[in-house]
């Protein structure tokens, strides 16, 4: 069960500036977006075998300014309910602020208490210097990989990527700043799989989340994230094995798309 904090994140985490620092000249990377904006929600039920275990919540609230620049603030929750909460009470809390240009994290708080395992992290990011430093922690600094996410934004800029080109095979890298460290991923595209929902039935991309053995996941292939086929390119479900059952999460609720996701009868 200490899986289902990230697990809700990666299918699947403010202080205002009083002043804008003075940026060198030069310039972030420009990422086209049509699949997201302020006003997004998303809800998902999570599943432990046949418990009912967690509700995860995702929210572009709004923008705001960070380094002088127009940033979407994000909030991810999740928690768990119902039996997980007799044996595994987990409270996460995570927000971002995403420059709305180079889809970059400037500002990272993560505050998490999955049954007493606590984590807090507050961390500011320089990416034309190379460095973060954890607020948490009285300012320390840390070297930031070139054009690293963290792990809230790390969702909403792998939602940025063209799938129309995608052939089985194909790898979607992503370099995440997790835990003041550099972890690399990437998403393996498997292939097309229609799902059927409460809505109706979804032509989804079939992707395996890839990442370092032992890590997080107990092989390269233990989870599995599938996302609507279109331009929202909004996750329908993630599943993941575990070493005892496996963890599932199902859209439940949503608002706000830029556009109507696909469903058919």
């Amino acid at each position: 069960m200490k899986k289902i904090g990230l697990v809700a994140l990666l299918g699947l985490s403010f202080i205002q500036f009083s002043f804008a620092p003075e940026l060198p000249g030069e310039d972030l990377r420009k990422v086209e977006n049509n699949a997201f904006k302020v006003g997004e929600y998303l809800k998902y039920r999570i599943h432990y075998g046949i418990i009912d275990a967690g509700i995860a919540e995702l929210t572009i609230k709004e923008v705001v300014s960070r380094n002088g620049r127009p940033t979407y603030h994000m909030v991810g929750t999740g928690r768990t309910v119902g039996m997980a909460e007799w044996f595994f009470k987990t409270r996460d809390r995570y927000e971002t602020f995403v420059d709305q240009e180079s889809v970059l994290p400037w500002e990272f708080i993560r505050d998490v208490n999955e049954g007493g395992y606590i984590i807090k992290r507050h961390l500011i990011f320089d990416h034309f210097q190379h460095s973060v430093k954890d607020l948490e922690q009285g300012g320390k600094r840390y070297e930031l990989p070139d054009m690293a996410q963290d792990m809230l934004s790390s969702f909403y800029y792998a939602r940025t990527f063209d799938q129309s080109k995608l052939k089985i095979g194909d790898q979607l890298p992503i370099t995440m700043f997790l835990d003041h460290e550099e972890f690399p991923f990437f998403l393996r595209y498997t292939g097309k799989e229609t799902l059927k929902t409460k809505w109706g039935k979804i032509t989804c991309l079939k992707l395996n989340p890839v990442v370092q053995e032992g890590r997080v996941f107990k092989d390269e292939e233990t989870m599995t994230l599938w996302v609507s086929d279109d331009a929202n390119k909004v996750p329908i479900r993630l599943q993941t094995d575990l070493r005892i059952g496996s963890i599932k999460m199902d859209l439940e609720k949503y608002s706000g798309l830029i556009r109507p996701l696909p469903f058919k009868k």
